[in-house]
């Protein structure tokens, strides 16, 4: 499994700050309100200092005892409104991060199930689970904990430094003379961490592709008797993931001691100078207020300062995971293009004229394939491993796209038609049946509500499988769980029967899929094909020769090109490949 390694460089990505913020677009009037309150709090923040100096100052120290009640009634009320503006403004920040990730997330999904099979073959499924789920859920905390928070203490910061000068300059300046320490350990603490947590995301989406990856094909590990190996590469990169979680535990342990230190050393020299001015009022002007205003003025300079390097690696790891999203979303190369063509009925008629494919657009694997299906016809698809047959297949589907050439449907490109129309007018049965952990109804449906339950017992009573749905515990609701583990092979393979006539399709296509089945089954499902063939037009790929003698037509292909086509008899009497085939597969001397 490749890892994966992605850098969140020196700085802030602003442009990919940019293409976070059209996110809100569609909620652009709460995040101006968002804003006018983080304006709001940077506001009364400072203001209370302010008014327990001109309390102590104006009436504590001349005895006014109503007046200092009056304005501590004041000063309470300003307490309360700041706590319910704090409150607002968490709840908003959060609630339109929740909203904007929403959207982010349905965006990326529609966007993945677009992109063309090319795509899945070159990138690990945990990658892409990574990508829509922690990198999502990653941008939440970027709202809530970052650019509106960062924003806020930016703003308090400078409406604290412009009180804090406008009462007593000499004591800003002594308050501040640890500024210079503060600024080194917070940019100290900010590269480290900005490292540590980009190894923390790198080491998550590693996990994610590995686990994914070794569950789904646990059976391989086991039948190989891969488990000590394999159970020792997973405690490798669960080690890495620790390590990197580790360290960005060191960094926070280390910087906030040192930060409050440093804090603690501004507020002795304060005090220390304060306290020596007091004393001397006549000469300095320094009363006690002023000294209490700025004590609590600095508790609160500092407070923002040591919370903005946490919150700028928040923002940066939030501009890693946006960017690495952006790149997915902005990457169309493998997205498949959607036609308009929406015919009301297909009569089935497939051509393929001078086709040419590659998986990696260099080793082809069809060449120059030229190949006419009449509608109604059954065409047979022979040949080694490798030959080409499932290609052919994935090309008329448009999973995959062709180099050169041209694939048309009723003399019609598919290229022009609407991809839901034309994968719904070719019905699949693979060989390898796919079931999701869900009832029976909703893997032959896949959620479609125009699919009905009359339609599918309708294709059930065609493909012979009533009997046994009646069967199960709550018939079509009963649950097949993960990959349809609660089915035997026959019954899975009969629900794939369903799940491609349900749409009553003109085009049958059916990747050898007796193979897996006993031979009670197989022949009952090969009188379900005999009824599911009638009408319309299928394309077989035969492993067993047995299957397609009554084929119209056969197509033997080797390494990518078409050497044979007939029927049985012709391409028997021809004595070519499907003679020699054939002989190999009834164990006849060649």
């Amino acid at each position: 499994m490749e890892k994966e390694k992605v850098s969140s460089g020196n700085i802030i990505d602003w442009k990919v700050v940019k293409r976070i913020l059209e996110f809100i677009k569609p909620y652009r009037g709460r995040f101006y309100f968002l804003i006018m309150l983080t304006v709001l709090l940077g506001v009364l923040t400072p203001v209370r200092p302010l008014l327990i100096q001109y309390t102590l100052d104006k009436h504590v120290a001349v005895g006014e005892y109503w007046s200092m009640v009056y304005v501590m009634l004041i000063i309470l009320v300003l307490l309360l409104a700041q706590s319910g503006v704090q409150y607002v403004h968490t709840y908003l920040s959060g609630r339109i991060g929740q909203y904007v990730i929403r959207d982010i997330r349905i965006k990326l999904y529609q966007h993945i199930i677009n992109l063309r099979l090319k795509f899945f073959d070159k990138t690990p499924i945990g990658r892409l689970v990574t990508r829509t789920i922690s990198d999502v859920e990653t941008l939440a905390d970027v709202f809530s904990e970052g650019l509106a928070a960062m924003a806020g203490d930016l703003l308090q910061i400078i409406f604290i430094l412009g009180f804090m000068f406008y009462i007593d300059w000499r004591l800003a300046l002594v308050s501040l003379s640890t500024i210079p320490l503060m600024l080194l350990s917070t940019y100290v603490f900010k590269e480290k961490i900005k490292v540590a947590f980009n190894d923390v995301r790198n080491a998550v989406s590693n996990l994610n592709s590995f686990v994914q990856e070794h569950l789904t094909g646990m059976s391989i590990v086991q039948m190989f008797g891969s488990e000590k190996k394999e159970f020792e590469k997973f405690k490798e990169i669960n080690k890495e993931h620790r390590d990197a979680h580790l360290r960005s535990v060191l960094y926070y342990s280390i910087y906030f001691p040192v930060a409050e230190v440093i804090a603690a050393m501004g507020i002795g020299l304060l005090v220390w100078y304060g306290a020596k001015s007091a004393i001397h009022f006549e000469q300095t002007g320094i009363t006690i207020g002023t000294l209490t205003a700025f004590i609590m003025y600095i508790q609160m300079f500092f407070r923002p300062i040591r919370m903005i390097a946490d919150r700028y690696n928040t923002l940066q790891m939030g501009v890693v995971s946006s960017s690495r999203i952006i790149t997915l979303l902005d990457d169309t190369s493998d997205v498949v293009t959607n036609g308009t063509y929406q015919p009301d009925q297909v009569a089935g008629q497939v051509s393929f004229h001078k086709v040419w494919f590659a998986y990696n657009d260099h080793d082809y694997v069809l060449k120059d394939i030229n190949l006419h299906i009449n509608s109604g016809e059954t065409v047979a698809l022979v040949g080694a491993t490798g030959a080409g047959k499932s290609s052919i297949i994935n090309l008329l589907n448009r999973f995959y796209e062709i180099n050169r050439g041209e694939i048309q449907l009723d003399g019609i490109d598919i290229k022009q038609y609407d991809l839901t129309v034309l994968r719904k007018n070719i019905g699949v049965v693979l060989q390898d049946v796919f079931l999701f952990s869900d009832s029976i109804r909703n893997n032959i449906t896949l959620g479609n509500p125009e699919v009905s339950d009359e339609m599918i017992l309708r294709a059930a009573d065609l493909v012979g499988a009533r009997r046994f749905i009646d069967r199960l515990p709550g018939g079509l609701d009963y649950n097949v769980m993960e990959r349809g583990a609660t089915l035997s092979v026959g019954q899975r393979q009969l629900l794939s029967f369903i799940r491609a006539m349900v749409y009553n399709p003109k085009i049958l296509v059916l990747d050898e899929a007796t193979s897996s089945v006993d031979s009670e089954t197989e022949e009952m499902i090969q009188e379900a094909i005999s009824k599911m063939m009638r009408g319309r037009t299928a394309i077989v790929i035969a492993h067993r020769l047995s299957t397609i003698q009554k084929a119209n037509k056969i197509m033997v292909l080797e390494k990518g090109e078409i050497k044979e086509q007939g029927a049985h008899d012709v391409l028997l009497a021809a004595d070519g490949l499907y003679t020699q085939l054939h002989k190999m597969q009834y164990k006849e001397v060649v």
